[in-house]
């Protein structure tokens, strides 16, 4: 259990939902052609989910010191795992995604596509290592992996099966994938900026340079509840538009994702405490769960 909870296996579940219900309450009901087979997409979500098991490893690897200050109670490593079972479990999980996703790369036909495996491996481990002590880069690169995450099905099942008869109808539905990439990079980067906000102690005492530190906790409100409100304002603006003749849909919205984010904000306002910056940044992340979980309007609802 304790390997279990040090690659976040609640994340890795999430990812690999996302990914489902891309290819099994979009993709398929909408009648797209696609690239993989139930083997195919299995494949993927395993090569994308051992790559990211190996970064959350070497996050924690790097993080020893600060999670010692800002996390005690929730370290693993050291205290159930020794730091070399530790980088043996990054190896061979970064070895392993790498490994699948050539072999996904070469059943799409598309063998440069693995370069994706390659350049996301390559980028958590740098982002554990040097990024993330850096100003909001560390934030960004983290968050466009998570977006990654969600884009690479469109990536991997639509654009190898694009021809010039059916170019508009998938370039279509990539873009309806693309939206929600998008809707998960800036729920990430909400919440890594929150997640900052919440350690600042550690981040302080080991010399990172995160949002909070540099421009200070009341800035950092600031920008985050502005991002928070643009986020809000944006789906809602969606759910006016597009979905204003589907009662049930439009419900969906309202309830598990603009009042949320509402809500949020309310939060963010009076939070004061680790626990309230904890307690906001679950909350988000349970957003991001019910805006993947949209999908399944697709098949049930919208079409």
């Amino acid at each position: 259990m304790n390997f279990l909870n040090l690659i976040r296996w609640k994340n890795l579940c999430m990812i690999a939902l996302a990914q489902l219900l891309i290819k099994y309450a979009l993709l398929e009901p909408l009648g797209v052609n696609t690239s993989l087979n139930v083997l195919g997409i299995i494949i993927l979500i395993m090569a994308t989910t051992c790559i990211a098991a190996a970064g959350n490893i070497i996050n924690d690897l790097y993080d020893i010191d600060t999670d010692t200050i800002n996390k005690p109670h929730k370290l693993i490593i050291n205290k159930f795992l020794s730091e070399q079972a530790a980088f043996n479990g990054f190896i061979i999980l970064n070895l392993l995604g790498v490994g699948l996703g050539f072999y996904v790369s070469h059943l799409v036909g598309k063998s440069a596509f693995f370069s994706v495996f390659v350049v996301s491996s390559a980028l958590l481990y740098v982002y554990a290592s040097y990024l993330k002590r850096l100003f909001l880069i560390g934030n960004i690169v983290i968050s466009i992996l998570v977006a990654l995450s969600i884009l690479i099905v469109g990536i991997f099942d639509l654009l190898p099966a694009v021809t010039p008869e059916n170019q508009h109808i998938q370039l279509s539905v990539f873009k309806t994938i693309l939206y929600y990439a998008v809707f998960a990079f800036v729920l990430n980067l909400i919440r890594e900026i929150i997640k900052d906000m919440e350690d600042v102690d550690g981040d302080n005492k080991t010399g990172m340079h995160t949002l909070p530190i540099v421009i200070g906790f009341s800035w950092t409100r600031i920008i985050v509840f502005v991002l928070i409100l643009m986020t809000t304002i944006s789906l809602s603006m969606y759910t006016i538009n597009s979905l204003y003749r589907n009662p049930i849909a439009s419900g969906y919205f309202l309830c598990f994702v603009i009042g949320p984010l509402l809500y949020s904000s309310i939060i963010l306002i009076n939070a004061k405490t680790k626990k309230d910056f904890n307690h906001l940044s679950h909350l988000l992340k349970l957003v991001m769960l019910f805006g993947m979980l949209s999908l399944l309007l697709y098949k049930y609802i919208l079409l």
